[in-house]
């Protein structure tokens, strides 16, 4: 009504030969960094080198942060001393097997054929350290680069792999480059990949799932698009959607959620978590495509399908991954019930072939391990902590007697760390707000559903063992988080010049800082010998830090 009212306004000035007031100069948009963006990327050899070069630039600094001195220090550390080993005598005896006392030294002195043949009751399975036992083949093991490289890879990789979503949420380049750049700078991410423990391979592959999830998500919603052409249709009143059973993008989630739970159980969390995500992203996409009972048939028609399509799948991957136990005679348990451990299954599960069972008692005493462990640790972390980063793990620390020491400090950035922490209350409001006012918020529930599915289980528990670099699993999607929240505080190019100024003023000033802190934390996340008051100036929140 209040457009009309104008419209008639302007009318009776025009007939009464009234000249309209001058509206001023036009409102000026954007920022002379946009204008200048846009003259260079009307240029077709500058768009191709901003798009293929930037990432490229990233994968080298990502590549040099965990390449570059991997073999320093030439000795295991920390958690090193269980999955360096054991990749060891998996790779030479299909298991896991026991070390005599020394073995690290003798490892780290060329000699790692001191293994005896006992097998060790180990509690996670076996991808993980095959991943190692790769670098070991291909490197050896007279330079820990070898025992190393295997993660390092995989922790490249990851930065590649976030690229590659950033790209796909956020249609932009440049969004693209910065959330790549985040995590190849990023201290947690960088130790993790110079420190053979098994956690980056989780990382990797629930990223991976999570990206072929979202590729089947376009998918989908493309090919219910006759859905959404025929809503307006009078014969809909029995139409509960179609239900799609080649999902090929979904296949491939199944296989990487099922390398994620072999190479720790709690990659098990992503397939639950993303897989409960497709069928409310099914849903709402049956919604807007029009079909009348969207929840119903989403429920009772396609979850089922989803379920089939994703879990036996993921099953199969995680059992093929003990081959080297059941094809050899040495494994923990492997004998159990042959050597009088226990009886074999009886009635309706007598037909469960014995391997079959004594495997199971070994996955059932994994399980009861997990649970019940509580062992105190000077370096475990609350994960009511983790978001705060209060108690960082130590891998390494050495005197060097001379004023100067060298450590190998598991810390994220903490400039990135608080403001991804900041960046996910902002999707929270931002998905909460845009679920009451009906706005689309598909980017941000999908971010939302990585940091649920790698962080929120570990609020089961509190009462375990944990430490600070179990976030490593979900920190990708942190990273997304916070590049979201610097997306919104940047603006667009359409905003009004003092906005948009000011928004990339305060993101490049707060980029320049991450650089600086990144540069002044490297010594402590690759062991580079600095002096010992150098080193007490990074522990920003004092005793806990270290």
């Amino acid at each position: 009504m209040h457009g009309m009212d104008a419209r008639a306004e302007e009318f009776e000035r025009a007939v009464h030969g009234e000249v309209p007031p001058d509206p001023g100069p036009p409102i000026r948009t954007g920022s002379r960094l946009d204008d200048a963006w846009q003259r260079w990327m009307s240029h077709p050899g500058a768009r191709r080198a901003w798009e293929w070069g930037a990432p490229a630039a990233v994968i080298g600094v990502a590549a040099a942060a965990r390449l570059i001195g991997l073999d320093h220090p030439h000795q295991i550390v920390f958690d090193e001393t269980y999955y360096v080993k054991d990749a060891y005598t998996l790779s030479h005896l299909g298991y896991e097997s026991r070390w005599p006392d020394g073995a690290n030294d003798s490892f780290a002195a060329g000699d790692p054929d001191v293994y005896l043949t006992d097998a060790s009751f180990v509690v996670h399975p076996p991808l993980g350290k095959w991943i190692i036992a790769a670098g070991m083949a291909a490197f050896g093991t007279d330079s820990a680069f070898g025992w190393r490289i295997g993660m390092a890879v995989m922790g490249i990789l990851l930065v590649v792999l976030t690229m590659l979503v950033a790209k796909r949420l956020f249609r932009s380049t440049t969004l693209m480059v910065v959330a790549g750049a985040l995590i190849a700078i990023d201290g947690n991410a960088i130790v993790m990949s110079r420190v053979s423990l098994l956690d980056t391979g989780i990382a990797f592959f629930g990223l991976l799932g999570a990206y072929f999830v979202l590729l089947d998500r376009a998918s989908t919603e493309r090919r219910l698009a006759p859905w959404l052409d025929a809503r307006d249709a009078a014969a809909k009143p029995t139409d509960w959607g179609p239900v799609f059973w080649w999902r090929p993008w979904l296949l491939a989630a199944a296989l990487a959620f099922g390398c994620a739970t072999s190479v720790k159980w709690s990659g098990l969390y992503f397939l639950a978590v993303f897989g409960l995500y497709t069928v409310v992203s099914d849903a709402f996409l049956r919604k807007k495509a029009g079909v009348a009972f969207w929840g119903t048939g989403t429920v009772l028609r396609q979850a089922p399908v989803n379920f089939l399509l994703m879990v036996p799948l993921a099953a199969v991957v995680y059992v093929s991954n003990w081959v080297g136990w059941f094809t050899t005679d040495g494994g923990y348990y492997r004998r159990w019930i042959e050597d009088g451990g226990g009886s074999a299954w009886s009635g309706a599960l007598s037909w469960v072939p014995i391997d079959v069972q004594n495997w199971w008692h070994y996955q059932a005493s994994i399980m009861n391990y997990h649970v019940s462990e509580n062992s105190p640790h000077p370096y475990q972390a609350n994960p009511l902590t983790w978001l705060f980063l209060i108690r960082p793990t130590s891998m390494h620390y050495q005197d060097h007697g001379d004023g100067t020491a060298q450590a190998i400090l598991d810390i994220a950035n903490p400039l990135i760390w608080w403001g991804a922490t900041a960046a996910l209350v902002f999707l929270v409001v931002r998905v909460v707000r845009g679920l009451m006012n009906r706005r689309p918020v598909a980017m941000e529930a999908f971010i939302l559903t990585g940091i649920a599915a790698g962080y929120l289980p570990w609020m089961l528990y509190l009462g375990r063992t944990v430490f600070q670099f179990y976030t490593i699993a979900f920190e990708p999607f942190m990273i997304l988080a916070l590049t979201a929240a610097l997306a919104a505080i940047a603006g667009s190019r359409s905003d009004p010049n003092p906005r948009r100024v000011a928004g990339l003023t305060t993101v490049g000033v707060y980029l320049g800082f991450v650089v600086l802190t990144s540069l002044f934390f490297l010594p402590m996340w690759t062991g580079i010998p600095v002096p010992i008051e150098f080193l007490k100036a990074h522990y920003w929140l004092g005793r806990s830090w270290i």
